[in-house]
């Protein structure tokens, strides 16, 4: 359009030009008329090309509207589509509904006891069972709102969208031309009749979202506020601690509820707590169950191989480990992994511990004496009857009674143990202070029962008897590891197979004393959560550690920071574990150079590394340290480490081409700088190669990879020797030749091909020296080969009349007779 006005422009120019040419005359009217005419001409021109502009400027932004309007169409149809697909896959509310529905029942199976129908005074058991509940329902409905809250959003984004392309001014450019504004009104009909169901169903699902976060909202309030009133319960029973809250036991209460309905309401409430502890450590118990299939398999093997070689003692003294390699497998897995399940309900508890005791008592069946096994199943009894009574969470008058029996037989089946001693039947002398402990803690809660200190007496009774069967399974299980490395440390001669060719030599025979420790610490922790108090400890404590402070624009906690170490220091023990696998005899046989196989000892180090980096990542991101300024750090101490360290960081970059170029690898016969060896492990800065004088070479692996190095093993395990004999001058060198080769056809540890070869070297000064050349299968018996080959060739010599002179010289001492004489 603007090429053609432009044309037009230029055709009426020429025209005027040529007409005024054309007609010129007379110069005066010429003169005249050619002002005149010029006047006219530009004021034309001027009008007409305003009018132009104006025409093209219009049509431009026709164009550019029209351009912008088709982009807007599409942009809603495609807006339209991805609502549709959105809602096709909605948020089931349905669901939401009834699980906020099952959340209420829930709050008011765990409320029963403590926020209706609470009794005379609040127990401790009740509010710690009720606030772990409630704890796990809170976290249900905190879920349920993330998700509300991250579907309500992409909603409003949805509807956000949708309405800033309806609204886009572009869209309400109408074109002049009534054509083409009527086809666009009938575009514009459609977008608006599939945008508006669109539209109503994103504003009806935002005001059902809506809705539903309501309910969610008061939810989450009503949870955290009756959180929070337990807490403050909690806290009140700590702090009064030797409050009474009942009567004496022999006084009439005034109200009591029946007892079977707090049977059921406690078993209401254990049912939930355990239902919620299987759901939130499904993965903790299939690792668990694992770990028990991996401890028995381990020692099954080890049971195996004391069978085989006879080892089994009749009294088990020191094997009792290996007598049911199932139940020791049971109970030491059960006992060390607990300690990884955070805060598990009590019920859990007893149902772990109940199996670790029945374990132990069959392990112990006709190992101890009979009467320290009565005593074990006694104490044993008792805990389970205390434990069960620990899971009824509200008083009554029953319960108190028997409670007051438990106690009572306790304190007097303590006292008569301690009376009669026997302590020199006793395996275990340190179980005879727990013994004492419980006549002491149950002679507590007696008294406190008596004297209506109820939440006092139940602690006091289930500690007593919790401390003695945890004291006596912790013992054990230490016992019972000790026995199981000292057996293994015993038969161990190589790395096998069927020990998961662990290194015992660098395991040792015995626990390490961090298993100690953290069976003492876990025997206080676990006695200590029996008491209202130990929460009063144990606050402050977390709240050390989950405390945010501030390092300049890093924000850390201290809990972060273990994490960090933690997790670092776990990478480091598994490295460590993993580098058993390559111990001083390897995974070959016996002897030095065998051609087996190179197993996992070659890859060591590569492992060692995968672990350590993969321990770092993980590190990193568990405790939220921020990876751009650590690089920035790690950039610095670059710079250092290139000018200070240059000889360390050439180490370790050798260690990496060693390990993956595998020039040399662990169990290979190698020689370096006129040392030879076995190479025993290859390490991050240094291997360690062990010589045939019976020492530790102990070389930097950038030294390795720039000395030159012989491997003897890389090219199969053979290698050829050379034995130098002389034969007499007179010898018949076919004989020889017979001999030899007979000898040496006989060799059965020579290898076939290549050949031996036989060659007459040269004449030497008292002899026809012979050289055989020959190979030997295996590098390790290179040397017992030639020492035979050496002593049979020397016996067919002597046989056959072969002599091998021996280096003379002859002298000849000539007389000189003087004159006259």
């Amino acid at each position: 359009m603007t090429t053609l006005r432009l044309t037009t422009a230029v055709i009426i120019f020429i025209f005027c030009f040529s007409g005024f040419r054309v007609t010129a005359q007379n110069p005066d009217t010429i003169k005249q008329k050619t002002d005149s005419i010029k006047l006219d001409y530009v004021t034309r021109m001027q009008a007409f090309a305003k009018h132009a502009a104006r025409e093209s400027q219009d049509d431009f932004n026709t164009d550019k509207a029209t351009i912008e309007q088709k982009k807007g169409l599409e942009e809603i149809k495609k807006s339209n589509q991805r609502a549709k697909i959105f809602l096709k896959h909605t948020l089931d509310t349905a669901e939401v509904t009834a699980e906020l529905k099952m959340i209420e029942l829930d709050f008011k199976a765990a409320g029963d006891g403590v926020f209706t129908r609470k009794g005379t005074a609040q127990t401790f058991r009740n509010l710690t069972a009720t606030g772990n509940i409630i704890n796990e329902l809170l976290n249900k409905a905190l879920a349920h709102k993330v998700r509300l809250d991250l579907y309500q959003y992409q909603l409003n984004t949805i509807r956000y969208e949708l309405d800033s392309l309806l609204s886009a001014p572009a869209l309400f450019k109408f074109p002049k031309d009534s054509a083409t504004l009527t086809k666009y009104m009938r575009q514009l009909v459609v977008v608006a009749y599939e945008a508006h169901p669109v539209d109503s169903v994103l504003k009806q699902a935002n005001g059902n979202v809506t809705s539903l976060l309501n309910d969610v909202n008061l939810t989450i309030f009503k949870l955290q506020s009756s959180l929070d009133e337990i807490v403050n319960d909690q806290t009140e029973l700590a702090n009064n601690a030797f409050k009474r809250e009942f009567a004496n036991i022999w006084v009439t209460d005034r109200y009591s509820r029946p007892f079977n309905e707090i049977l059921r309401q406690s078993g209401d409430k254990a049912n939930l707590t355990s239902s919620f502890f299987l759901a939130n450590n499904k993965g903790k118990l299939a690792v668990m169950i694992l770990l028990i299939i991996v401890a028995f398999v381990y020692l099954q093997s080890l049971k195996s191989i004391y069978i085989e070689r006879d080892l089994i003692t009749a009294s088990l003294e020191g094997q009792l480990v290996i007598r049911y390699p199932l139940l020791s497998a049971i109970l030491i897995v059960i006992n060390l992994y607990q300690f990884l399940f955070y805060s598990p309900p009590f019920i859990v508890n007893v149902a772990l511990w109940l199996i670790s005791g029945v374990s132990l008592s069959l392990i112990f069946r006709k190992f101890i004496t009979p009467f320290w096994m009565k005593v074990w199943l006694g104490m044993l009894l008792l805990f389970i009857l205390s434990s069960f009574d620990n899971l009824i969470l509200q008083a009554s008058r029953l319960e108190r009674w028997l409670m007051l029996l438990t106690s009572a037989v306790g304190v007097i089946g303590s006292v008569a143990v301690l009376w009669k001693g026997r302590l020199q039947e006793l395996r275990e002398k340190w179980i005879i202070y727990s013994i004492g402990l419980v006549a002491i803690l149950e002679l507590g809660s007696l008294i406190a029962n008596v004297f209506g200190r109820y939440n006092l007496g139940k602690s006091l009774m289930i500690g007593g008897y919790m401390n003695v069967v945890i004291a006596i399974v912790f013992l054990w299980i230490v016992r019972l590891i000790n026995e199981g490395l000292f057996l293994a440390y015993n038969v161990y001669t190589k790395q096998d197979k069927k020990l998961f060719y662990l290194n015992f030599d660098k395991i040792g025979k015995r626990a390490p004393v961090l298993l100690h420790m953290v069976m003492v610490l876990g025997w206080l922790i676990l006695f200590g959560r029996n008491f209202p108090a130990f929460e009063s400890f144990a606050s402050p404590l977390r709240d050390f550690f989950t405390t945010e402070r501030t390092l300049g624009d890093y924000t850390f906690t201290i809990s972060n920071l273990v994490l960090f170490i933690a997790i670092m220091g776990t990478s480091v023990l598994i490295s460590r574990i993993v580098s058993f696998f390559a111990g001083d005899h390897g995974l070959r046989s016996d002897k030095q150079g065998s051609q087996g196989s190179q197993g996992i000892g070659s890859w060591l180090l590569l492992i060692r590394i995968s672990i350590l980096s993969i321990g770092l990542f993980l590190a990193l991101a568990a405790s939220g340290i921020p990876i751009d300024k650590l690089t920035i750090v790690l950039g610095a101490l670059g710079v250092g480490i290139g000018f200070g360290l240059q000889t360390l960081v050439n180490n370790l970059v050798s260690g990496l081409i060693i390990a993956f170029e595998k020039p040399v690898n662990v169990g290979d016969v190698v020689d370096i700088g006129g040392q030879g060896g076995t190479m025993k492990s290859i390490g991050f800065r240094s291997s360690v190669i062990s010589t045939w004088d019976g020492a530790d070479l102990i070389m930097p692996n950038g030294d390795l990879l720039s000395t030159h190095l012989t491997n003897w093993t890389l090219a199969g395990g053979r290698k050829r020797s050379v034995i130098v004999v002389g034969v007499a001058y007179d010898s018949d060198l076919q004989k020889v030749r017979q001999v030899v080769t007979g000898i040496l056809e006989a060799e059965e540890r020579l290898a076939k091909h290549p050949a031996y070869v036989i060659q007459f070297d040269q004449f030497a000064a008292s002899s026809i020296d012979l050289r055989v050349y020959f190979w030997v299968k295996n590098l390790g018996e290179a040397n017992d080969v030639k020492s035979d080959l050496i002593m049979a060739l020397t016996e067919a010599f002597r046989t056959s009349d072969i002599h091998i002179p021996f280096h003379q010289h002859d002298i000849y001492i000539h007389e000189k007779k003087l004159p006259g004489s």
